[in-house]
């Protein structure tokens, strides 16, 4: 393989895993408890936080750290759902050999 095969094959291999990229960045994923509600997309950024007025009664009951918590929580958890997700889609991708090319195949 000259030097040529080399740097196209690398060309290559950067636009697979730019369209990977991207195919994660679609996913999105939601979780909801107490009111609050997040959307986790696959590239774990944060796209929204919603939040139904009860879930504001812990600050107004004076136990804003419940509040805290519960918003970690819920952020934490549509975090892990999407990372999950992700894992689920990768693993699709690689048995249909789609990553083949990225991993030697």
């Amino acid at each position: 393989m000259g030097m040529f095969d080399n740097i196209k094959e690398a060309m290559r291999m950067r636009s697979e895993a730019k369209r990977i990229q991207n195919e994660m960045q679609k996913i999105s994923a939601t979780y909801s408890n107490g009111g609050i509600t997040v959307v986790a997309k696959g590239d774990m950024t944060i796209a929204s936080i919603t939040m139904d007025p009860t879930a504001y009664d812990e600050v107004k009951a004076g136990k804003p750290a419940r509040f805290e918590t519960m918003l970690l929580n819920v952020v934490n958890g549509a975090l892990k759902k999407s990372r999950d997700t992700v894992q689920q889609e990768m693993a699709k991708l690689m048995q249909s050999g789609e990553m083949g090319g990225l991993f030697g195949k």
